[in-house]
């Protein structure tokens, strides 16, 4: 089966062709980042506006570039939710306008379902497995045992980890986003150089929070102010980079020792974070678990990932109805029960 991906979820417009669930023909992404920089985050309004200039273009050009026409096409998978409204509205019209001229069935896909399965690209991964996605909006654990069947193990109680990334890196004087900035820092600065708290690190669960060491960074700041680019900024980065793996890695294992999982895929937006890919590649290997986390490239908001479980819909006659809307929220417990 051929299909054609669209994702819009946030300030990417995106579009794939890939084949059969595996193998990506193409991927187009236009990101809206300099945009956004000058307000020091995505402005709503403005990512839906985009998204309406982009989304016929991206499309055409994910065509062009596998060398597929649009009546080669087999089906359309989309995202639904969860993300901005306004900015879902734009790619799933277009995935219902495309499946209605080509009379083509289209599903409405979980954007996190994308990052869970953004690793099967590059190699088959059995289940089941325990997936740890980290990105600007969602910090969760969740033990995978099939397409649609998820169990929720922990999530953050308030920021994300991507999230608080940013707002550390504006904090800091940083232009937006600027996790990388951080993450890129924190290789020349010393990690143990400041005290940061570690959130529900013994609460005995597998929840997060990290609004408290965002607090506790722009504490530190005011008491003794950072100078970027500076060693006193790259001891800061190094030190919150720190406080974040070692959170992030804890309640992985927590998460490890509570399912038995043999298999952890760690994916989203800040599974491209250096830190973070060499604290799971020591977790793995203390526990024996084996790793999967997909190139840089499959970890941000990208198309092609949710061709992969959209393919396995379409395959399965999970075809979503031409009434179904877009959700800014949607609880992947309960993904089967709103399907359709």
């Amino acid at each position: 089966m051929i299909v054609l991906a669209i994702e819009t979820s946030c300030d990417e417009t995106a579009a794939a062709v890939v084949r059969d669930g595996r193998e990506i023909l193409s991927s187009v992404v236009s990101s809206q980042i300099a945009i956004h920089a000058a307000y020091g985050g995505v402005v709503p309004e403005i990512a839906s506006r985009r998204h309406l200039e982009a989304i016929v273009p991206v499309v055409n050009q994910a065509l062009h570039d596998a060398g597929v026409a649009m009546a080669a096409l087999e089906g359309v998978a989309v995202t639904r939710g969860p993300g901005l409204s306004g900015a879902l509205l734009v790619g799933f019209s277009a995935a219902k306008a495309i499946a209605t001229a080509r009379n083509i069935p289209f599903v409405g896909v979980h954007h996190i379902e994308g990052h869970l399965f953004a690793p099967l690209l590059e190699q088959p991964v059995a289940f089941p497995f325990l997936a740890l996605v980290v990105s600007g909006g969602h910090t969760h654990l969740y033990h995978v045992e099939g397409f649609g069947r998820y169990t929720t193990l922990g999530r953050t109680i308030d920021d994300a980890a991507g999230e608080a990334y940013d707002k550390c890196a504006k904090i800091m004087g940083m232009p937006y986003p600027g996790g990388a900035q951080i993450d890129r820092m924190a290789q020349n600065g010393n990690p143990d150089a400041i005290r940061l708290p570690r959130p529900l690190l013994r609460d005995g669960t597998c929840n997060f929070s990290f609004s408290g060491l965002k607090t506790a960074v722009l504490q530190h700041i005011q008491k003794h102010p950072v100078t970027v680019p500076g060693q006193d900024a790259d001891d800061l980065c190094a030190s919150f980079q720190e406080a974040v793996c070692h959170v992030l890695a804890a309640k992985t294992e927590a998460a490890i020792l509570q399912t038995g999982a043999a298999r952890l895929v760690v994916a989203g937006g800040v599974a491209c974070n250096s830190g973070l890919r060499s604290r799971m590649k020591e977790l793995c290997t203390k526990t024996g678990v084996e790793l999967f986390i997909p190139h840089p490239s499959l970890c941000g908001d990208n198309a092609a990932m949710l061709a992969v479980p959209g393919d396995y819909y379409l395959s399965h006659g999970h075809v979503s109805s031409l009434s179904l809307d877009v959700t800014a929220t949607w609880d992947m417990d309960r993904i089967k029960d709103t399907m359709s």
